[in-house]
C-alpha cells in the first residue's frame, strides 16, 4: 500500500513538471509583455533594461528553473500588469473561485447520484423519463450559453437574481467570503448552476448506467430470492458497486468545475482567478497566467490522487 501511494505521488509530480513546461514553453508564443509595459517612445535601451530586470533575457530553461524554485519558496513573481506578488492577487480571487466550485459540485454530485439512482430504480416511470429528456439540455448545451439563457429569463424577464458579481462578503482573516450575507448566497445561485449543470447530467447518467448494469447481476437475483428487502439491496448492495467508475468520472469532473470555472466568471464576471486568468492573457501578463495554470494542474493531480487512493478504500480487491 506505501510503495503504490508512493508511485503515484512520483508520478503526481513528474506530471506537474511536464505541465508546467508545457505551459511556459506556450507563453513564449502569447506576445512580448514589454510591449505592454512600455509606451510608444520607448528606446532600446529601455527595453533591455526591462527585459534583464524581469529575467527575460536568460535562456528558456533557465527562466523556466528559477520560476520552479521561486513556487517551491511560495514566490509566484511579479505581475507585469499590477506590478505585485502574484502570490497576493490569487490570494485574493482564490475564495471566490473555490466557493463557486465547492457550490457547483455539490449541486453536481448531489443531484447527479440522486437522479441517477432514480432513473434507474424507476426507469419506466413517467418522471424519470422527463428528467432524461431534460438533461439532454445539460449535455448538449455549452456553458457560456446556459448562463446567457439563466442570466436572461432570472436577471432580465423576472428581475429575482444578479446577472453579475459576488454580492457582498465577509472578511474572515483574509478569506472573503459570501457564504454569510444574503446577497452573496444569492449571487452564487446562477452561476453555480450554469457550471454544475453538464457535470451532475454526466453524473446522472453514468449513475444510472451503472446501477442498471449492477441490478442485472447475478448476486442481485440471489438477494432478491433470499427475501432481502428492495431498500437494502439498492442502496446497500448495488449502488455500493457502482461507485467505482462513479469515483472515476467524479474527480475529474470536480476538477473540472475548477478549471473550466473560467468561462463561467468570465458570463457572470465573478471575480475569481478565472477572470484573473483572462485579463492576464489580454495584458501578457506571463507571471499570472503561468501561476495560474500550475495552480489548476496542481488541483487537478491532487483530485486524481485522492481518486486513485479512494479506489483502494472502497474495493478490497484492489488492495492486491
Amino acid at each position: 500500500m506505501l510503495t503504490y501511494i508512493l508511485r503515484r505521488v512520483f508520478q503526481s509530480v513528474l506530471v506537474l513538471l511536464v505541465v508546467g513546461l508545457v505551459a511556459f514553453a506556450m507563453f513564449r508564443f502569447v506576445g512580448d509583455p514589454v510591449d505592454t509595459m512600455l509606451g510608444q517612445e520607448r528606446t532600446m535601451q529601455d527595453i533591455e533594461r526591462l527585459r534583464e530586470s524581469l529575467g527575460l533575457n536568460k535562456p528558456f530553461f533557465v527562466q523556466y528553473w528559477d520560476f520552479l524554485v521561486r513556487a517551491v519558496q511560495g514566490d509566484l513573481g511579479i505581475s507585469y500588469r499590477q506590478g505585485r506578488p502574484v502570490a497576493e492577487i490569487i490570494a485574493e480571487r482564490l475564495p471566490a473561485t473555490l466557493e463557486l466550485a465547492a457550490v457547483s459540485g455539490v449541486f453536481a454530485l448531489t443531484f447527479g447520484i440522486v437522479f441517477g439512482i432514480f432513473t434507474a430504480i424507476r426507469r419506466k416511470g413517467l418522471a424519470a423519463n422527463a428528467i432524461m429528456t431534460l438533461s439532454l439540455i445539460g449535455v448538449s448545451l455549452p456553458t457560456f450559453l446556459i448562463g446567457i439563457l439563466l442570466i436572461y429569463v432570472f436577471a432580465v424577464e423576472l428581475s429575482v437574481l444578479p446577472s453579475f458579481g459576488r454580492g457582498e462578503v465577509t472578511d474572515l482573516g483574509g478569506w472573503s467570503t459570501g457564504f454569510l450575507t444574503r446577497s452573496g448566497l444569492i449571487a452564487l445561485i446562477l452561476p453555480s448552476i450554469t457550471l454544475g449543470l453538464y457535470q451532475m447530467t454526466l453524473i446522472m447518467r453514468l449513475v444510472r448506467s451503472e446501477m442498471l448494469e449492477v441490478l442485472r447481476a447475478d448476486y442481485i437475483r440471489f438477494a432478491r430470492a433470499r427475501g432481502l428487502k428492495t431498500r437494502v439491496i439498492h442502496f446497500r448492495h448495488a449502488l455500493k458497486n457502482t461507485l467505482v467508475p462513479v469515483i472515476t468520472v467524479t474527480g475529474l469532473q470536480l476538477g473540472s468545475i475548477i478549471a473550466f470555472a473560467i468561462i463561467t466568471e468570465t458570463v457572470f464576471q465573478w471575480p475569481g482567478v478565472g477572470l484573473l486568468f483572462i485579463n492576464a492573457i489580454q495584458f501578457v501578463d506571463i507571471p499570472v497566467m503561468a501561476a495560474y495554470l500550475m495552480l489548476i494542474s496542481v488541483m487537478f493531480v491532487g483530485i486524481n490522487l485522492i481518486v486513485d487512493l479512494l479506489y483502494v478504500a472502497i474495493d478490497p480487491r484492489l488492495r492486491a
